[in-house]
């Protein structure tokens, strides 16, 4: 049964919703206030999940981020030259909004009480559960220092090279090696495995 309710959906590609993203992008482009809130509401997932992992949850922080890289996301649209997909495009502004925020920290003391930095953690799944394993995993990388965190999710998440985190983090190639080393090492500690 469920197969023939399945068989009766239409089948929405990937390359579909890439050609609906050129026309939205378009429209946007020109000024157009309600394609740019159908890219919002088709991107905006994702470009949180991508802040929300760089920034450790920091689920106030996160928010203010996402709508920061839509912002900016607006003003550079008549720009946009279409040379890779949009979602692509704004994946990347998103990741570099989060970093400059990381890069701005840096400079500030670190706040050994922020309350909302487990906000996002122990969100429910489809199924209504929280999965354990998950919620210790986001909590445990939550808790990286930055740089170590921006490392793991660039390399292990997003799956950048360690060339392009180091030129994007400002450090040598051997550094981002060093920080990905660092951050799966305390991972590993803090949720009890055996190195």
């Amino acid at each position: 049964m469920l197969t023939a309710v399945t068989d009766s959906l239409p089948d929405f590609a990937a390359p579909a919703e890439a050609d609906d993203d050129r026309a939205l992008v378009a429209a946007a482009a020109s000024g157009g206030v309600a394609a740019f809130e159908t890219l919002y509401r088709r991107h905006a997932g994702r470009v949180h999940g991508v802040i929300a992992r760089l920034v450790g949850h920091a689920g106030a922080r996160a928010e203010d981020l996402t709508q920061e890289a839509f912002v900016r996301a607006w003003q550079a649209l008549p720009t946009f030259r279409f040379e890779s997909a949009f979602g692509t495009w704004l994946h990347r502004l998103a990741v570099n909004t989060a970093l400059m925020e990381l890069r701005g920290r840096r400079s500030r003391p670190l706040e050994d009480n922020d309350e909302d930095a487990f906000d996002g953690i122990g969100s429910a799944d489809s199924a209504g559960h929280v999965t354990a394993l998950s919620m210790d995993l986001e909590r445990a990388v939550a808790t990286l220092p930055p740089r170590a965190r921006a490392v793991l999710v660039l390399y292990d998440v997003e799956g950048w090279k360690h060339e392009e985190i180091a030129a994007e983090l400002g450090m040598a190639v051997g550094s981002s090696k060093a920080q990905l080393h660092r951050a799966r090492g305390l991972l590993r500690a803090r949720l009890g495995e055996q190195a």
